[in-house]
């Protein structure tokens, strides 16, 4: 039992990790209504690449070169995270340490591709998103949740 709550645990941390780039959903409250298709043990689906480059477009105007060169960013980021979800050799500890890895590489990566604008923009939604991680307890508890 507690296994199966760790593992919903973590679930959830991991589907809220691939939210990296669709942090205007939160400064928006633009949350399409769940339907039977996007359920997964009682979970939303995470967004993908091609969502969240649509999100990010419309958020930070991305242009066609940036969404070309952020969508493998976002895919890349995808599949590590659901072989991590996969791996269970690994503690929540180190898990919640690896997910927290490949967000901020992520987020580097993309961040180098954004103009001034929307490296100012990118970053406060970042905030944001980290901000609401920690008040849902989502962030790991005892260590750095914010850089």
């Amino acid at each position: 039992m507690k296994n199966q709550l760790c593992r919903l645990a973590i679930s959830g941390l991991l589907a809220t990790g691939l939210t990296l780039c669709s942090a205007a959903a939160f400064a928006q409250q633009d949350t399409p209504a769940p339907d039977a298709s996007a359920q997964q043990g009682g979970h939303r689906q995470p967004p993908t690449p091609d969502e969240q480059v649509a999100r990010m477009t419309k958020r930070y105007n991305l242009s066609s070169d940036q969404q070309s060169q952020i969508k493998p960013i976002l895919a890349n980021q995808q599949q590590q995270m659901q072989a991590l979800r996969q791996d269970s050799s690994l503690s929540q500890e180190d898990r919640m340490a690896k997910v927290k890895s490949i967000r901020d590489d992520s987020s580097a990566k993309i961040s180098a591709l954004l103009n001034d604008s929307q490296k100012q923009k990118f970053a406060q939604d970042q905030q944001r998103r980290q901000e609401h991680m920690q008040e849902h307890g989502a962030a790991p508890s005892g260590g750095p949740a914010a850089e």
